[in-house]
This record gives structure tokens, sequence and C-alpha cells, in this order.
């Protein structure tokens, strides 16, 4: 379908940031009362999703808020030698005090001054709205270092991120954080349009589903701003009709399998890997995509 200049320009629109930090600030402030009975670990409380990165746009519902515990951490010593690994045993030793008793105590703290709608979903604990508050997912998360170097002497190389187990026992290690710093710096490289033309995408996918031509969930946000962070600054250009042809086009043409997650260090299209976009989906978005902006 023809979408006129207009339309692009209304979709690149940032959505209400007040109701969904009126939210933050409310839930932010329970996590850290000191009555809570896990304030004395050390644990960080941020922003991540749309509103975190400011692609939200009106459609977007629940805010999505992180408590990572850093008083323990977890670690991946795959990538190190026989040698660094027993550098690594060496100084290891085990808390006591685990992530699952971290989310069974915040859970139950946000059910005490929540309410009885607080539930835990398959990944964060789910907030209901209310006296003004959007929904909210928290998730309870630990710190996690993937190591690149251990050696007997100096200091050990590591990429930190979190990690969190679903209900399922399915094991997730993501970087939220560099997650929101790439995309930050991405929008200053194209004179502030990239985020602008994340919503624009977001908007066109929700129009899409609205359409009929996608299911609901084949295209999740995460992976719309992964997939934007792929295609290079010089592209992104105004009026954003160039811009989004300018980005359809890059995608169809280069090699999908280099694609990375906006977080530069997963990839971003793979099966049978929880933070990765399944290829058949993107496909699938991809076909109806080119056919909607035909």
């Amino acid at each position: 379908m023809a979408v006129s200049e207009a339309q692009l320009d209304t979709w690149s629109n940032q959505g209400s940031e007040q109701q969904s930090a009126a939210t933050y600030q409310s839930i932010r402030e329970v996590l850290d009362d000191p009555a809570a009975p896990y304030h004395s670990k050390s644990y960080e409380i941020f922003l991540q999703g749309s509103y975190g990165n400011k692609t939200n746009i009106w459609a977007d519902s629940d805010v999505d808020i992180v408590i990572c515990i850093d008083s323990v951490y977890y670690s991946d010593t795959s990538g190190l030698s026989a040698a660094e690994k027993q550098n690594f045993d060496r100084g290891f030793s085990r808390a006591t005090y685990q992530l699952a008793d971290f989310k069974r105590e915040v859970f139950d703290w946000l059910r005490l001054k929540f309410g009885a709608g607080v539930r835990i979903g398959k990944k964060a604990i789910k907030i209901p709205g209310g006296n003004g508050r959007r929904d909210a997912d928290v998730l309870v998360c630990a710190e996690h270092h993937n190591y690149i170097s251990y050696p007997a002497q100096g200091v050990p190389q590591s990429r930190v991120g979190v990690v969190f187990w679903t209900t399922e026992g399915v094991e997730i290690v993501n970087y939220p954080k560099q997650h929101l710093e790439n995309c930050t710096t991405k929008h200053q490289q194209t004179n502030q349009l990239f985020k602008r033309n994340v919503r624009v995408f977001k908007n066109m996918r929700n129009k899409m589903v609205d359409d009929g031509l996608i299911d609901k969930g084949l295209a999740p946000s995460y992976f719309l701003e992964g997939l934007l962070s792929n295609v290079p600054n010089q592209l992104f250009q105004m009026p954003y009709r160039t811009a989004v042809s300018n980005a359809i086009q890059f995608i169809i043409n280069a090699d999908r399998t280099e694609f990375t997650c906006a977080n530069g260090y997963h990839w971003l299209l793979r099966d049978g890997h929880p933070v990765c976009w399944p290829p058949a989906d993107y496909e699938v978005y991809m076909y109806q995509l080119r056919a909607f902006w035909a």
C-alpha cells in the first residue's frame, strides 16, 4: 500500500512518556524500599525495552523494568583454555544466596505491595496496571560474566550481561545495557533518525497485524530494532519514504546470516536460540513487508 509522508512522519513520533515514567517511578520506589527483604543485597534497577530505549509508540503498553542482583553472578567459562579454566576454578566459590532466592523475595514483596494480581510470567513478574500505572513486567535477573580470558595474574576479561531462567528452565543470557547504548549511539550517528525510523517500522508492523498480513508476535519490537541496527548509517535519510525504502532494499540484498542483534553480541537470525529471531518468522515478515510497502 502507498503510505504518505505525512503518515510516516506521524508514525515516527514517540509515544506518551508521562504515564510510563510514573509507572517506572512508582514500581522502582517499591523495589528499592529499605523494608524489602532483599534490600541488604547489591542490585541495580533500570528500564529496558521500548520505553528504556525511547522507541515507544502510542500503541505500546507494558513498561519493562529490570532488577539485577550483582552481589552474586553467574559465569560462562567455555571460551577459556584449560589453564585459564583452572585459574578460574581456584578462585571460584558458590554463593549460598542464589538468583532463585532473590526472585522469590522480589515476587513476594511486589505481591504484598501491589496485590494478588501480581503473577509470575514465563520470563518476568507481571504487575497489572492501576491507579494511573501501566501494566509492567519486572525481569528479575543476575549479573552474568562470559569470560574471554582468565590469567593467573592480572585482571580477567569478560563480557558482562544478565542471566535468568524461564519458568520452563531455559537459560537466557542477554545484554540490555549494550542494546540501549548501541541504539543511542546509532541514533546520534544518523542525525537523530534511527529511533524515529524504528518507530515507523513498529507502526507499520502494527498496521500489518491489523490488516491480517502477519500474526501478532511474529515481529517483536526487540528484533525490529536489531534488524534496523544493521542498516548502514548513511541510508537513514529524509524524507522518511527514502529511509524506509533504503532500509528495506539493504535488508533484502544483504547477507542476513551476518545480521546481529542491537547488542552486537548475538546473531539476529538463528533457529533454536531463545535470544534470536526464528528465520522462518523473519521471512514471513519480510515477504509481507515488501508487499505492504510496494
